[in-house]
């Protein structure tokens, strides 16, 4: 018995897996970056409705959900139909030196930026050290 195989259907598996498919989306890219005293996160989520993002911090795991649909016309054939819809989840560990009680959220152009202040306790500070000549400062 001769098997034929697809030499084709790993490399396509892969992509899909990367790019993700109109069943299964792919996970939604971020950027990161710290801004002196704020952390400042960028979700791309173009064509998403506000209402439809949910964003969720527990302990120190923060979660992005969010679900583009497809607008179906009446009388409209669809001819490609590319674009991944369905649920988009994407999780973030987030460090102890954040402030998540203090998270601001902001969706514009199909970019959600997330602004979590540093905690106080997490910024350099200046310490007195004694000496026999008295107290001067140093950085921390």
């Amino acid at each position: 018995m001769l098997l034929r195989t697809d030499p084709f259907r790993d490399l396509d598996r892969l992509f899909e897996q990367l790019t993700g498919t109109t069943t299964r989306p792919a996970t939604m890219h971020v950027d990161a970056e710290r801004d002196g005293d704020v952390f400042l996160v960028h979700f791309d989520l173009p064509g998403i409705e506000p209402d439809s993002i949910d964003l969720t911090v527990e302990r120190n795991v923060l979660q992005v959900t969010a679900q583009r649909q497809r607008q179906v016309r009446d009388g409209a054939e669809t001819v490609i139909s590319e674009r991944p819809m369905g649920v988009f989840r994407r999780q973030l560990f987030l460090g102890d030196t954040l402030d998540t009680e203090k998270l601001e959220a902001v969706y514009d152009n199909g970019v959600l930026t997330l602004r979590i202040p540093i905690v106080e306790k997490a910024k350099p500070r200046k310490i007195s050290i004694g000496s026999g000549s008295g107290p001067r400062q140093i950085e921390g």
